[in-house]
């Protein structure tokens, strides 16, 4: 059975966070618009997630390109590092896209196939390249979608990036393989992680709505109105805005 460390406790590596996984509104009308299921933790995982991953799959695309052209001669282990990537990112690719078979497509991204590497293949064999940095990318997001969330958070924590969209997202998706683990205060803050990492128009409501339900799932109304709020003052023209109003009433009503 997993046990927990005490709050405030801040894994110092990757080793440390993955033996840590393994140890009203105003009126009813108004509540009555909104989804059922809209303030459990766990739904917020899967939502957006297709046009998340989507997003991905080009901005991928063009950090590759980026890297290729400049490590093309400076770092020929970083060209064969991308050379070899190519068909696993090929099956992550189709993976996003697929509306069937996801999971086997998923799995080859991880550990390869045709005769080519996987992403952890990568990460093992050009782990100090660009591209193995970006392989544990791959590799945590195709582990969070297979459900293996130990290993999505080890990948998801390897990965480093300054990228607007990539370093949200992967933060953000250390923070839905904890709220699947149910460690919903290590969730809550991942999610303030990815808030931070960046400021845009996509990534920053989505992890403000995600960070304000696990607040409320935890009995934090204060801080979940705080985020709420937020979305209606800075992203009112975002899909997360739709309804906000609402959740406003209901955190306030919960204070």
């Amino acid at each position: 059975m997993a046990t927990y460390k005490k709050r405030g406790y801040k894994p110092k590596n990757v080793k440390e966070k993955v033996e840590k996984i393994e140890e009203g509104s105003t009126t009813a009308e108004v509540f009555n618009t909104l989804d059922e299921s809209a303030n459990k933790a766990e739904d917020f995982v899967a939502k957006n997630q297709k046009a998340i991953f989507g997003l991905i799959a080009i901005v991928a695309v063009v950090i590759l390109g980026y890297l290729g052209y400049d490590r093309f001669i400076a770092e020929p282990k970083a060209e064969e590092a991308m050379n070899e990537m190519y068909t696993a990112q090929k099956f992550f690719d189709e993976a996003v896209n697929a509306t069937q078979n996801q999971d086997s497509l998923y799995t080859l991204a991880i550990n390869g196939g045709e005769g080519k590497y996987g992403m952890v293949d990568i990460v093992n064999e050009y782990g100090s390249t660009p591209a193995g940095n970006l392989a544990n990318y791959y590799a945590g997001m195709s582990y969070l979608n297979l459900k293996d969330y130990t290993n999505a958070v080890k990948y998801l924590s390897a990965f480093d990036t300054n990228d607007a969209v990539l370093g949200p997202i992967a933060k953000g998706g250390v923070g839905d393989a904890f709220v699947q683990l149910n460690q919903l205060e290590d969730a809550l803050g991942y999610y303030e992680e990815a808030i931070q990492a960046s400021t845009n128009e996509y990534t920053t409501p989505l992890y403000l709505m995600k960070a304000a339900g696990v607040a409320e799932t935890l009995g934090n109304s204060t801080k979940a109105l705080e985020y709420y709020k937020r979305v209606k003052a800075e992203f009112s023209e975002s899909d997360q805005a739709k309804n906000i109003d609402a959740f406003i009433g209901r955190a306030e009503a919960g204070n």
